[in-house]
């Protein structure tokens, strides 16, 4: 009995090094107003829930320390690493928040963001409360607790890690979600263009009128019905793309 019970805490300490190092990073999870013990009180569940299913993927139990510690180490920087994927592909969003606040004239109207607490766009904040309730309101998140356990395909446990393959994905995750994030702000950024080249017209043909200071309330008012227009569009266009990413980790 003692020496199953020694085993199932193994399985147990290694599968919560994993998950508990998802869960600081994972969208909708690590947000600040997220109680740290609620957020614990997850991971312990979660893991409880996933140790039958991954007991098979796990290395035997290693007769030293260092190698236990060492295999500790591997699985939350694994942890990490996929943690930080699904926040730079959330990342795109802001992004776009912050493209639209600009078009809309709202570049300087911070609001209190309660997930980072740090002081944000106005749209910026809007667009990632939107986003995060509809993480929980069409099970998306079951999708980031399916990748963690597909991930055990892809990252072996007891296996050196890829870091140059982990290093290289991370990058090219930015450069997708900024690219991304510029092609869900596409809109805003034709609106600029059409709204400024217009109010230039207009300044040209009445040099005597300050049209950028009268203008401000119709870019505000348009800018705004150009926002209400595209939000479908732009929260379902970012999920199928959030969604994509994921799979990467199935196996």
């Amino acid at each position: 009995m003692v020496e199953l019970f020694n085993i199932s805490l193994y399985s147990y300490i290694l599968i919560f090094m994993r998950v508990g190092a998802i869960f600081m990073l994972m969208p909708g999870f690590s947000a600040s107003y997220i109680n740290t013990q609620v957020r614990l009180i997850l991971s312990l569940a979660v893991t409880l829930i996933l140790q039958p299913l991954l007991y098979a993927e796990l290395p035997t139990e290693p007769q030293d320390f260092a190698t236990f510690f060492g295999y500790v180490l591997a699985e939350i920087t694994t942890g990490i690493f996929l943690g930080m994927v699904m926040q730079i592909l959330f990342f795109a969003l802001n992004f776009a928040g912050s493209i639209a606040s600009q078009a809309i004239g709202f570049s300087n109207a911070q609001i209190f963001d309660p997930a980072f607490q740090t002081q944000t766009m106005l749209i910026e904040t809007f667009l990632s409360i939107i986003a995060v309730t509809f993480i929980f309101i069409t099970d998306i998140h079951h999708l980031m607790i399916q990748a963690i356990v597909d991930s055990y395909q892809l990252f072996i446990p007891g296996k050196v890690l890829p870091w140059g393959d982990m290093a290289q994905h991370i990058t090219q995750t930015i450069d997708k979600s900024f690219s991304f994030g510029f092609k869900l702000g596409s809109p805003f950024i034709a609106f600029t263009i059409i709204f400024y080249s217009g109010m230039g017209l207009v300044s040209r043909l009445m040099p005597q009128l300050n049209i950028f200071f009268l203008s401000l309330p119709l870019q505000i008012y348009l800018g705004i019905g150009v926002l209400f227009l595209t939000i479908p569009v732009i929260i379902l266009v970012f999920f199928r793309y959030y969604d994509d990413g994921l799979y990467l980790f199935h196996g």
